[in-house]
């Protein structure tokens, strides 16, 4: 079981967020799927076609590094990092067209009958915004382009 729970959270990563192919959520995510910190309270794969959607037009050549999978009864934990290019609207900002990379995040997943049932996210969303230069760039912090 937890080899093929790190397999469907690989997948999620590799196949709809990075490779566009929306429709595997119907496969890999459950009906009542729901992000913990959503309080919109917001469910399912039409959720996660959604958020792949808006981060696929804003970063159209995102890659996803999976550094780590961890499994351990019903729940996976992901180490990753993005990066690519603003290319398109993020999150109300204009595309800055500059490069991101090595934005690191933690996922932890939970399973029930081989589907994601709930997620949880820790991302370092202020890397990201000093790299696409929205907010400032501390002396030494990060990458410049």
């Amino acid at each position: 079981m937890s080899d093929s729970n790190k397999a469907i959270a690989r997948r999620l990563y590799e196949e709809v967020f990075e490779g566009g192919q929306l429709e595997v959520a119907d496969v890999l995510v459950g009906p009542d799927c729901r992000d913990a910190a959503d309080v919109q309270d917001r469910r399912g794969p039409e959720r996660v076609k959604e958020v792949a959607a808006m981060l696929r037009a804003a970063f159209p050549d995102q890659h996803w590094e999976i550094h780590e999978l961890i499994a351990e009864g019903d729940r996976v934990v992901m180490h990753s990092s993005i990066s690519g290019t603003h290319t398109g609207p993020f999150m109300g900002m204009p595309p800055t067209e500059r490069t991101f990379s090595d934005v690191h995040h933690i996922y932890i997943f939970t399973f029930r009958n081989g589907k994601i049932t709930e997620y949880r996210a820790v991302r370092d969303d202020i890397s990201l915004m000093r790299q696409l230069g929205v907010i400032p760039n501390p002396a030494g912090a990060g990458r410049t382009s």
